[in-house]
């Protein structure tokens, strides 16, 4: 496929956002087709009929998202489409997490055009893409809990934290993670021994103060 028929998705509930990224696309590649999405639903229906799309743009807090529970059904449908986490959230510590649960690059909604150019050209050339603010020792340094419990996560152990806050039980996370039950209690049983508690509602408290679920 040449670079004038790419085709991308672009999955986020703001029509003057989404008229942006249109045009950035258009700067970036030239003819390009652009399906667009406003909500999970709709980006399901979208990508059963366009599971050959080259790129997919979604914004972590779409309406019908918690997280990263959108990337993680998308990686397990999908994995061959590569996913730009888009979001007004510009915490390296989230920019990373996005990154270890599966995404192929995170752009600030901030970033100016040739910032958004490159980060999409890159990612289209098979490589991972951070703002440098996510890859400097140090980074989010005002917020040491979240980095600190974050960062001891697996990727496997980060989705499963997503779907417990949004209350799933362990049969349906196991169900969307393809592994059995008792491999999703063993990774539960990890997450609460990081987090010093006991139960599942300790555990979702928990994640919710130090922002495991990202917003924006």
């Amino acid at each position: 496929m040449t670079p004038n028929s790419r085709k991308i998705i672009v999955a986020d509930d703001h029509p003057l956002f989404r008229a942006a990224l249109h045009k950035c696309l258009m700067q970036a590649l030239g003819k390009v087709q652009i399906v667009e999405a406003g909500d999970l639903d709709e980006l399901q229906t979208l990508l059963k009929h366009h599971d050959d799309a080259d790129l997919l743009l979604l914004d972590l807090h779409m309406p019908g998202t918690q997280g990263f529970s959108a990337l993680t059904l998308i990686n397990n449908k999908y994995a061959h489409i590569p996913v730009i986490v888009i979001s007004a959230n510009e915490k390296p510590a989230v920019m990373r997490a996005a990154v270890e649960s599966g995404a192929a690059g995170f752009l600030p909604k901030s970033a100016p055009v040739e910032i958004i150019t490159d980060a999409i050209n890159r990612v289209l050339n098979g490589e991972i893409w951070l703002p440098p603010a996510a890859q400097q020792p140090g980074a989010d340094a005002d917020n040491d809990q979240l980095e600190k419990v974050v960062g001891t996560f697996t990727p496997q152990q980060y989705r499963v934290s997503m779907m417990l806050v949004e209350g799933l039980q362990n049969k349906q996370i196991a169900t969307a993670m393809l592994v059995t039950e008792a491999t999703i209690k063993a990774h539960l049983t990890t997450i609460f021994r990081k987090l010093g508690v006991s139960s599942r509602t300790q555990a979702v408290l928990a994640l919710k103060a130090i922002e495991i679920t990202p917003q924006g």
